[in-house]
């Protein structure tokens, strides 16, 4: 469906970016791929990626991971005076807090010099807030969001996920927010400060466990590995993902056990790790006797989600990426993914080199924009965009979750012989009625949405659907390819009713290719991107990150819908834009493929040591089960360490003898008042105590009709300027709009709401309860 010669969407868009850091370079390297122009102000020494690898190998010029962040941009190292001058000619600027200090640049002044710019800061804690000044790292941010504490064998450590995804989330979180507040500019409205927490960024990355406490009525999560989860096969290593209790069954016929299918409390992860002893020996001979390949087909046959697991020497030559052509060559040598959405009437500009340092100096700043008056009332940047969400489980409704925050009208549709799978996957009341309004990761990313049931196997369910696509902006699915072609709800049928409309694909594997039917949820991704290979022990296998790509995938396609909105709006053309999962996150792996193909090195697991020059790791302290996450990563930590130990000499070791003396709040305080990045390794469950997130608004309570007030999760900014809060609506019930939408946007009738109702049509209740 890509077409090659077209327009890109962001044509004409002027960003400026000033950032030292992967989060800030991703969210330019997103928008640049997009049509922007991007231009990079440095410091005379130039952005310290330049000098960066994973694997230590010699860089000569610029690192590869340089040459991959910043293709296409121009380069400039400038004065003060200069900066000045180019950021007054700027539709955009992209900031990270370091660099902003260092210069001198402050977000509200630069929005009253130039009210129509959108300033996005990209900063560890956020602009505000009681941890806003201290310093941290990726490693260090991963623990206090809780990511890192529910995932590991009780036995051992827990486990930080390998390879800085949360850089990549801040990136494609702030490249988002970027667009959302652009529409309303290009509208007449003002710009906008958009702040940007890292650590909320991060924190969105985990399954909002703190509502899975509340509504399962369970205790804060522990920490577990998945069981199955990467097991040995005779060749290698395999990735086993099962979402639903139909995919255990089949998982049990497929490997000859039919005794796990007989046992209920195996239908649910949590009864599975309690027997994860009598499974593994149950199945393990099963696996050792079968290849990898053979697994992986047995897998696509009884619609199981198995995938190899990827490292940084394989991931380019899987048939996925070769007979798709995913991979690109970078003018600096080695190859690339491309960007991460396919569209039907854009393409991506084409892949230029990185930009030498300051070859930019002698162009002249971009001149300021003419503009007219502003309009009276700002609103919200996405206001009076009609989402049609089709989506299921957590990617998609992550997606239509951050356009209904910035002010989408979301309408849900789901069906009663087919409710979205996320409201009872992983575990479900039993004491309640409607249990199927408990799911914590369905409330969690379905706030600010309306919902109706449409039965879309019924000829009346595909008529109601086709009469609010007419009036829609956006139509968002990530159905396997098959579903939507069985219904005859094909991009060729939906425009044809809306010739306007986005309408956005989320496969896992892509519309076409070899993968094409494959069933595939983010863990799947993580496995065969490689993410699940440098995460883990050294000795051990590699560990399942739990599904923190599926929202990276999500704001990935909130983006890609953005962008082709931007087109929309301009042009009057619609189009289809594809967003297969595993690209996306083979955007955020990218550094593994990469550092082979550079250096000859596969980046493996190092526990929670990290790749880099830094040392971090994990540490005791005095109490049950502790453990502190501590990074240092400069001199000037190194040497406040050392002050704080009272050795100048010191050793690791003398770190661990250290903390593992003190209680964990106590050293925790004492190595941030020092300045060196500490964090508690806390449950994902107890997040909510955070006093950063909780000063900063990241948790907003609404009271739902069954399940009563609870703490949901915002997008990972400030508010916006003179706005109360970001979330209007709980999360809805089955159905819950069927009779409000039906009427307003199909005129439907009372009498033919109750002849829909009782055709089955639609509904509040699932089918046969």
């Amino acid at each position: 469906m890509h077409v090659s010669g077209g327009p890109t969407p962001l044509d004409g868009l002027r960003v400026i970016e000033i950032s030292d850091r992967i989060a800030g370079s991703y969210c330019g390297k997103l928008l640049v791929d997009a049509g922007a122009q991007v231009r990079k102000i440095e410091p005379p020494q130039g952005d310290p990626l330049r000098r960066y690898t994973a694997s230590g190998g010699s860089v000569s010029a610029d690192s590869a991971l340089f040459s991959y962040l910043n293709a296409g941009k121009r380069s400039i190292t400038a004065a003060p005076g200069r900066v000045r001058a180019e950021l007054a000619g700027a539709d955009v600027v992209v900031l990270t807090r370091s660099q902003a200090v260092e210069l001198g640049i402050d977000p509200p002044r630069l929005l009253d010099a130039a009210p129509r710019a959108v300033v996005v800061t990209i900063s560890d804690f956020g602009w505000t807030g009681p941890y806003a000044e201290r310093a941290a790292s990726e490693f260090t941010l991963q623990a206090w969001s809780g990511l890192t504490g529910f995932r590991g064998d009780p036995a051992g450590p827990p486990i930080a996920i390998g390879g800085e995804l949360g850089e990549y989330m801040g990136g494609v979180c702030a490249a988002f927010g970027v667009l959302a507040v652009r529409r309303r500019v290009e509208h007449g409205g003002p710009g906008e400060h958009l702040d940007l927490s890292m650590l909320e960024a991060i924190t969105a990355m985990q399954s909002s466990e703190w509502l899975h406490s509340q509504l399962l009525r369970v205790g804060p999560v522990t920490r577990t590995v998945e069981v199955p989860s990467i097991e040995p096969a005779r060749d290698g290593y395999v990735g086993i993902t099962m979402v639903t209790g139909q995919q255990w069954l089949d998982f049990a016929a497929m490997v000859d056990c039919p005794e796990l299918a007989d046992d209920p409390q195996l239908s649910f992860q949590l009864g599975r790790w309690e027997h994860r002893d009598r499974i593994r020996a149950l199945i393990g001979d099963w696996l050792a006797q079968r290849s990898v390949d053979e697994i992986v087909e047995l897998g696509a046959l009884f619609r199981v989600p198995i995938a190899p697991v990827g490292t940084g020497a394989t991931i380019r030559d899987m048939a996925y990426a070769t007979e798709r052509g995913v991979f690109v060559p970078n003018p600096a040598g080695f190859d690339q993914p491309r960007p991460p959405w396919l569209m039907s009437r854009c393409h991506p500009a084409p892949l230029r080199g990185a930009p030498a340092l300051g070859e930019a100096n002698d162009e002249p700043p971009w001149p300021p924009r003419e503009s007219g008056p502003l309009v009276a009332s700002a609103g919200l940047p996405l206001d009076g965009v009609r989402v049609i969400d089709l989506t299921a489980f957590w990617a998609g409704p992550a997606a239509t979750h951050l356009l209904a925050a910035f002010g989408a009208d979301v309408i849900k549709v789901e069906s009663i012989q087919r409710p979205d799978g996320i409201r009872y996957s992983g575990g479900m009341r039993t004491d309640v009625e409607d249990w199927w309004e408990y799911g914590w990761v369905f409330h969690a990313m379905n706030t600010n949405k309306r919902s109706v049931t449409l039965d879309l196997g019924s000829d009346d369910g595909r008529r109601l659907l086709l009469q609010l696509v007419a009036d829609a902006d956006v139509v968002i699915e990530n159905f396997s390819p098959r579903v939507m072609d069985h219904f005859g709800l094909t991009a060729d049928a939906l425009l044809a009713v809306n010739p306007a409309l986005v309408i956005a694909r989320m496969p896992a594997f892509g519309l076409d290719g070899p993968w094409r039917d494959r069933v595939g949820f983010a863990p799947t991704m993580e496995q065969i991107a490689g993410l699940a290979w440098v995460t883990g022990l050294p000795d051990g296998p590699p560990v399942a990150p739990r599904g923190a790509c599926d929202p990276l995938a999500g704001v990935h396609a909130a983006f890609a819908v953005l962008a082709a909105l931007n087109f929309a709006e301009r042009t009057g053309a619609g189009q289809l834009v594809e967003l297969p999962m595993l690209e996306a996150v083979l955007n955020a792996t990218a550094i593994q493929p990469i550092e082979w193909q550079v250096f000859g090195v596969t980046l493996t697991r190092r526990g929670n040591r990290g790749h880099g020059a830094a040392l971090q790791n994990l540490y005791r302290c005095a109490g049950d089960d502790d453990w502190i996450a501590v990074t240092v990563a400069t001199d000037a930590q190194r040497h406040a360490l050392a002050e704080l130990l009272g050795r100048p000499d010191w050793s690791e070791d003398a770190l661990a003898d250290w903390l593992a003396d003190r209680p964990l709040d106590s050293a925790v305080a004492q190595l941030a008042a020092a300045g060196v990045p500490a964090a508690p390794v806390v449950s994902p469950s107890v997040v909510t105590e955070n006093p950063q997130l909780r000063e900063r608004g990241f948790f907003e309570e609404l009271r739902h009709p069954r399940t009563g007030a609870g703490l949901y999760p915002c997008p990972p900014f400030a508010r916006l300027r003179g706005q109360d809060r970001w979330l209007q609506r709980p999360p809805p019930t089955l159905g819950e709009h069927n009779g409000e939408v039906l009427r307003e946007l199909c005129a439907v009738t009372d009498a033919e709401l109750a002849r829909l109702a009782a055709a089955g049509v639609i509904g509040t209740r699932p089918k046969g309860l």
